[in-house]
């Protein structure tokens, strides 16, 4: 039997908070690292041990990690109350459009500029981003911002309450396919199977709307790691089991190397 997964207070002590300005809008950003910049956007209820952690391993693999607060409270520990009041929030948030199936939420054009701003400061080739849970779809989404390089989209669970849908609006999607196909530039989606949040048909919608430019991995559930007081769903975090051989480790690697790939002369 697992061992039961503890999440503590995170500080993010190793990490510099900046408050940054686009469109208007004011949001706190930690930053951390050299190299090419990846935009790291949490899951629910919003930045904490486990997303910092994955964060780290993006870090130390050589980049700068951009990680944006999108909601909840900044490092504290995600009990079950805090995590449904968080997303209770979000969803009636002006920033979010949570049950829009063919419309992005408003708070991706911000996340654009941060996606521009990240690249001209870190440089390299151009910029990674990933999604997840509530944000997963939002790395497809800034693919209309040519710094852009390579989105990967974890769990993403957009729009909620639907087995499928992308979360973005037909043109845009036609837009992001002919970029795609223009610069010969892939998206990485993971997920369990069986995830009431990221049903296979989203997937299926991916890869219907973009045809092979979509890689998606649907991870087998009993792959995913015990202990953690919820079914099969965070693939980098709460799931992710960093050991050799494991399918969830696997995927880790994959995205790294991706990074690499795509991010680095």
């Amino acid at each position: 039997m697992s061992e039961e997964l503890v999440i503590n207070f995170e500080p993010l002590e190793d990490f510099d908070k900046r408050q940054l300005t686009f469109l208007g809008k004011t949001k706190d950003v930690y930053v951390s690292g050299e190299g090419p910049a990846v935009i790291i956007m949490s899951e629910m209820p919003g930045i904490y041990q486990l997303v910092a952690d994955f964060a780290r391993r993006v870090r130390d693999e050589g980049f700068t990690v951009w990680m944006p607060h999108m909601f909840g409270k900044d490092g504290k520990v995600p009990t079950t109350g805090y995590t449904l009041g968080s997303m209770a929030r979000a969803c009636i948030s002006r920033e979010f459009s949570a049950f829009a199936a063919n419309r992005t939420s408003p708070v991706v054009d911000w996340l654009r500029e941060l996606a521009k701003h990240a690249h001209i400061e870190s440089g390299g080739k151009g910029v990674g981003a990933i999604g997840m849970c509530f944000t997963g779809n939002f790395a497809f989404n800034l693919m209309l911002e040519p710094s852009v390089l390579a989105p990967v989209l974890s769990q993403p669970s957009l729009p909620i309450g639907k087995k499928g849908g992308i979360h973005a609006s037909p043109e845009e999607i036609r837009c992001i396919k002919d970029r795609l196909e223009a610069e010969d530039l892939t998206v990485l989606g993971y997920c369990f199977e069986g995830d009431s949040f990221c049903d296979r048909q989203r997937f299926d919608d991916y890869r219907e709307a973009i045809g092979d430019r979509f890689i998606g991995t649907i991870l087998p559930a009993e792959s995913a790691r015990q202990g953690t007081g919820m079914p099969p769903h965070s693939v980098v975090t709460r799931h992710l089991i960093d050991e050799e051989g494991e399918p969830t480790q696997k995927a880790l690697l994959e995205i790294l190397a991706f990074y690499n790939e795509r991010l680095k002369s």
